[in-house]
């Protein structure tokens, strides 16, 4: 399944996250059939707020296209996209959303709200869960257990 490949790329990032003590969220933005731009949490190391995975590949995708339109883009996540990310990817004009884990605290696309398909907003992308849902939340998981101890 083609969503099992390019989730599969968004959880390397996820580790790369884990490997610099972050959170491991990791995200990829797939355009005409192939990863252009990643991210992953950087907000400990970079002590950025805004460091979030999906923002670092939105901000990669836009300066590898050309523009802040991401139209015919695809973001896969590890996790649920929070309201930033969210509003993050509704300004940028993502297509289509995918991702594994639920957020029970802060998620935005279903969790808490849902602010990815909401009609009120000019752009609605549309909107894949639990793709790995198992293997993405086993990484947040072992993560803060790990950090527990």
């Amino acid at each position: 399944m083609q969503h099992e490949l390019y989730m599969r790329e968004a959880l390397a990032e996820a580790q790369k996250a884990a490997g610099w003590g972050e959170v491991p969220i990791g995200a990829v933005v797939v355009y005409d059939g192939k990863v252009i731009a990643r991210g992953h949490n950087m907000r400990e190391t970079w002590k950025d707020p805004t460091a979030h995975a999906e923002i670092l590949a939105i901000r990669e995708a836009g300066r590898i296209l050309g523009g802040w339109r991401l139209v015919g883009c695809k973001l896969y996540v590890t996790s649920e996209p929070c309201p930033m990310c969210a509003g993050a990817i509704l300004l940028s004009r993502v297509d289509e959303v995918v991702f594994g884990a639920k957020e029970p605290k802060f998620g935005a696309a279903g969790s808490i709200v849902n602010l990815i398909e909401t009609d009120e907003f000019n752009h609605r992308p549309q909107l894949t869960s639990g793709i790995m849902e198992e293997e993405c939340g086993m990484i947040l998981k072992e993560f803060f257990q790990q950090r527990r101890k």
